[in-house]
């Protein structure tokens, strides 16, 4: 009788274009998150209000997540290599743009715009990665492709700031340049295998967005409303109490979603997605819960720190739960309709923190952030029985 065959060698994960892709998405997040800790005080410096500095990253959101579902499907047809160099190239049009803004009116208006290619930009280089990624090992690449967005995170609003001080143009000039960056990189991807769908559908047609997933992934709006109003809020926090640097929160965050995957990473595959996204969502409440009292440098770095447990193991989890479900030349749809969920959250959040803490400060705006997020947990359960039990 002859000895069973050896199992097969698990496939490759680390890949020439798996560290191309986590290059270019370096490059990405680095260029947004100088601006985007940093806009809210030329606005302010500009004689706008805190609800209109939060409008900045409210108002991309919105567009981003409104235009997702059709940039994610313009993906699938075009290409996900071309959609990243056009989105990129523009983008960096919009750099200019807000380096000649001379009234906060101006970037708000710019801002819209430059969230459907920001869209286009996410939606794009998801699908591509899911794609690279071998399934067994989803949740493990996607986890560990995000370490590089959060290696961005982590120095990029320190840099911000840091340029800001120089003058609002040197800051615009090197979004612009990164952007520029990001261009050259994506034209030296080759395309996947997951070849565009040249469909005569109306790209505008009923079946253009994976309505399953969106809803689902208001599991995703309940938690990232209060990621919006950290995002926007968390420097101008620190300042109201004299913690120094500004950006620490950022940097504590970013570290600890970067340990625990590399910690974590291997692990999510195997124990299962659902039971790792359940538990996040519980420490991502706690996060909200314990800002309030994050008067002290200590103490906004254990806040950060709990946040980035749950919020940085729960996005992979979820990306490649859902993915599961999904058929492969859907994925820029399946990708747009998440970011669509995702970024309503954040833009709203945003928005409606802006205005809380305007009002009632900051404390009341992380309480109500902690309380939204709760509803996410029996959201999840409940959904994911109904909408991911039918066959994709």
């Amino acid at each position: 009788m002859s000895a069973p065959p050896p199992p097969a060698p698990p496939e490759p994960l680390f890949t020439p274009r798996f560290f191309v892709m986590c290059t270019f998405t370096f490059t990405v997040f680095l260029s947004a998150f100088q601006l985007l800790p940093t806009a809210p005080f030329r606005i302010l410096d500009l004689g706008g209000t805190t609800f209109a500095a939060g409008l900045f990253l409210g108002l991309l959101t919105y567009a981003s997540a409104f235009s997702a579902p059709f940039t994610g499907a313009l993906a699938d047809r075009m290409g996900k290599r071309s959609m990243l160099i056009v989105c990129s190239l523009v983008i960096a049009a919009f750099s200019l743009a807000y380096a000649l803004s001379t009234s906060y009116r101006l970037p708000l208006a710019i801002v819209f715009f430059h969230g459907i290619f920001w869209s286009g930009l996410l939606s794009a280089s998801s699908a591509y990665m899911t794609d690279v990624i071998p399934e067994s090992r989803r949740a493990e690449g996607i986890g560990y492709w995000g370490i590089s967005s959060m290696l961005a995170v982590a120095v990029a609003p320190g840099v911000g700031l840091w340029v800001y001080q120089h003058g609002w143009g040197w800051l615009c000039a090197a979004t612009g340049g990164l952007n520029l960056v990001m261009t050259a990189i994506a034209s030296r991807l080759p395309e996947t295998a997951v070849a565009a769908r040249r469909s005569r559908e109306r790209l505008l047609s009923a079946n253009l967005l994976e309505w399953r997933v969106l809803r689902l992934s208001l599991t995703l709006f309940l938690y990232s409303f209060g990621h919006g109003g950290v995002t926007s809020f968390v420097a101008l926090y620190a300042d109201a109490h004299h913690i120094t640097p500004k950006g620490v929160f950022f940097t504590a965050f970013a570290l600890t979603v970067i340990a625990s995957r590399l910690l974590l990473g291997s692990v999510v595959d195997r124990v299962g997605h659902r039971r790792v996204i359940l538990p996040s969502l519980v420490v991502i409440v706690i996060g909200f819960a314990v800002l309030p009292f994050a008067t002290t440098r200590a103490r906004m770095i254990a806040a950060a720190v709990v946040y980035g447990l749950g919020l940085g193991n729960a996005y992979p989890a979820y990306a490649a739960y859902v993915t599961r479900h999904v058929d492969p030349g859907r994925r820029g749809a399946a990708f747009g309709a998440i970011i669509a969920a995702f970024d309503t959250g954040i833009g709203t959040g945003s928005i409606v923190m802006g205005g809380i803490i305007q009002r009632f400060g900051f404390s009341a705006a992380f309480a109500f952030a902690a309380a939204l997020s709760a509803l996410a947990i029996p959201y999840f359960v409940r959904a994911e029985r109904r909408f991911l039990a039918r066959p994709a």
